[in-house]
């Protein structure tokens, strides 16, 4: 213990000594050289030069926008994403039919969910966000998500979400289908934030779909309950 102690004070005053050396050193006026004496020589001997003219700015050509720098690129865009993710959240709330003031919940969770439809450019394999709630159930492959394996990826498969449907075969029967909405790549190389983003527009999806199941069904309960009937 006293070794350490005593190494460290050994440092500790060699330290003191490296600093008030450089103190000293930084203290001294310092001597121009001779080179410096010969540049400033010159300098003095030189005619003064006349002042720099101000550089004159160009006018900008009539049908030419003016470069727009990165930062204000960024934040534009950034603020159109926005602004277009409340335009279809406002459609949604539209089609759908749903008071934002009756229903709150339901109106945030569909404005999450234009946010997601846009960040994970699911609009490019559906044009209209109206048109999601057509499809009957909606999946994930890659990542489980059921109670005991949620979240968990699925090493060697592919991220999709999957969009489930029911079309009549040649038959007359119907016949589920499956459409591919957003390719994510492989399982494991996929990002977390990127990852859970996946898992939140499906559950959001799934969300406002129990809704709709719900209202289905009181509708079905209004047609042939009492009138008498309370609920």
């Amino acid at each position: 213990m006293s070794d350490t102690l005593d190494r460290l004070k050994a440092l500790g005053s060699k330290l003191d000594v490296k600093l008030s050396e450089k103190k000293k050193k930084t203290s001294r006026p310092k001597q121009p050289s001779l080179i410096e004496e010969e540049v400033q020589s010159d300098v003095a001997a030189e005619p003064a030069q006349k002042p720099a003219r101000k550089p004159v700015k160009l006018k900008q050509p009539a049908g030419e926008t003016p470069p727009v720098k990165k930062e204000e690129t960024a934040s534009s865009l950034s603020g159109e994403s926005s602004e277009e993710s409340r335009r279809l959240g406002q459609i949604l709330l539209h089609h759908l039919g749903i008071d934002s003031g009756a229903e709150p919940v339901r109106a945030q969770n569909l404005q999450r969910l234009a946010e997601l439809f846009l960040h994970l450019e699911i609009s490019k394999k559906v044009e209209n966000i109206e048109d999601l709630f057509i499809y009957k159930a909606m999946n994930i492959s890659g990542i489980g998500l059921k109670e005991e394996d949620f979240g968990e990826i699925r090493e060697g498969k592919y991220v999709q979400v999957i969009a489930i449907t029911y079309e009549p075969d040649k038959n007359g029967k119907k016949k589920a289908k499956n459409i591919s909405l957003g390719y994510f790549g492989k399982a494991e190389s996929l990002d977390p934030t990127r990852k859970n983003q996946v898992i939140e527009f499906v559950l959001r999806w799934r969300y406002e779909k129990a809704f709709q199941n719900l209202e289905h069904y009181r509708l079905l309960l209004e047609k042939v309950r009492p009138k008498e009937s309370l609920f």
